[in-house]
């Protein structure tokens, strides 16, 4: 499948990174690499100059036309008179018979290599995310992907669910086999969970009580009986490289009412939400329409005694190569579109109650939007 931009003809497309850190270059490339590599895009065709280690797994793994071999470049660039030649040097010596001049590159790109291009007279013009405006809009296969990740997802936080329902209750803390139960071991248990189905998770939270109040808190040491505890769980598949998100609140113990109408204000705002994504949706409108929603419920968002409480972070964002990616279901929002794939995650977060987020990804129809997510919403684990 082409993955090129829709380029003028007097412009080409330059990357020079490495694969696993840019989503972008995967996606052109469908090549995995650590170390940084040149990509071209001139006049439709899609060269990669690679060094002789990669050479061969390039040229039969990538999606691109052309694989050339960087030493092969390095020595026409010799010849011409270039003692030591630069990765710009080599991209010079591939572009010199295009006479291209203007260069299309990332928001990204390193400045080292920009500053020596425009020395040699070259012209770049940086452009941001969505650098391939295509990325957001998924394909059949990208959705299968992002399914699997979140199908390995809902089993690891099953069998985390299941380990808390057997914790034993002591004083204002879950035990489990004689010690407490921390965030720290479910974490782990969760994150071994989904390397067993090869997805690869970092930054999984579980955090209860009053790390729960701090959206993006990992959580640390023992879990809270009687007060809710927040699973964010976002793994990457170690084979399609696609993300999948979820979060969901549950509590072991007593429920106050007060925390029973916290979680039921999200869950009901959340739902409401899902029933308006379809494309076209404006997704700053349906962001505000939670913040309504929460504001005539009676939970205020504010700054209090120098900690921010209320709901004070975005209703959702585009996923796939990226955990974060367009679009945004914000205060600044973005229109949604058939074939996105967006989460939809409200929460609200006050210190001394307790804190509740609720997520599941959904993929946007033109009527409306496909839960992706196939996972209960149990507040209480009895």
């Amino acid at each position: 499948m082409k993955r090129s931009t829709v380029s003028q003809p007097d412009v080409a497309t330059l990357f020079i990174a490495a694969s696993e850190q840019d989503s972008n270059l995967y996606y052109a490339t469908r090549f995995m690499a650590p170390d940084p590599f040149i990509y071209l895009e001139i006049r439709g065709e899609r060269v990669m100059v690679m060094s002789d280690l990669e050479m061969d797994r390039a040229r039969s793994e990538a999606s691109v036309d052309r694989v050339l071999s960087y030493s092969e470049v390095e020595q026409k660039a010799k010849k011409q008179g270039i003692k030591a030649p630069t990765a710009v040097d080599i991209v010079h010596v591939v572009l010199k018979e295009s006479k291209i001049r203007r260069l299309s590159v990332p928001a990204s790109f390193p400045v080292i290599h920009a500053a020596r291009l425009q020395e040699r007279g070259y012209s770049l013009k940086p452009k941001s995310d969505p650098f391939y405006e295509q990325r957001v809009v998924k394909t059949p296969e990208e959705v299968r992907h992002i399914e699997e990740a979140q199908r390995a997802t809902e089993e690891a936080v099953t069998a985390a669910h299941a380990m808390l329902r057997k914790a034993e209750i002591k004083g204002a803390q879950l035990w489990l086999d004689g010690q407490p139960m921390t965030s720290e071991r479910i974490k782990k248990f969760i994150n071994v969970k989904l390397m067993e189905r090869d997805c690869i998770a970092q930054h999984t939270i579980v955090a209860g009580g009053e790390q729960a109040c701090d959206p993006h808190n990992e959580g640390s040491g023992p879990l809270p009986a009687h007060r809710s505890i927040i699973f964010d769980v976002f793994p990457r598949s170690a084979t399609s490289r696609y993300f999948a998100d979820m979060s969901r609140t549950v509590i072991r113990g007593t429920t106050s009412p007060e925390l029973k109408r916290l979680y039921s204000t999200v869950k009901d705002a959340q739902e409401e939400a899902i029933t308006k994504i379809k494309d076209g949706a404006d997704g700053m409108k349906i962001h505000q329409g939670i913040c309504t929603r929460f504001e005539k419920a009676g939970y205020q968002t504010g700054l209090v005694n120098g900690r921010m409480q209320g709901y004070f972070h975005g209703t959702g964002h585009g996923v796939g190569l990226d955990i974060h990616e367009a679009p945004r279901i914000s205060r600044t929002g973005s229109l949604l579109q058939e074939g996105h794939v967006v989460t939809v995650e409200p929460g609200l977060y006050y210190p001394g109650l307790g804190a509740v987020r609720i997520e599941d990804m959904v993929l946007v129809t033109k009527d409306g939007c496909r839960n992706l997510t196939n996972f209960p919403k149990q507040f209480v684990l009895d």
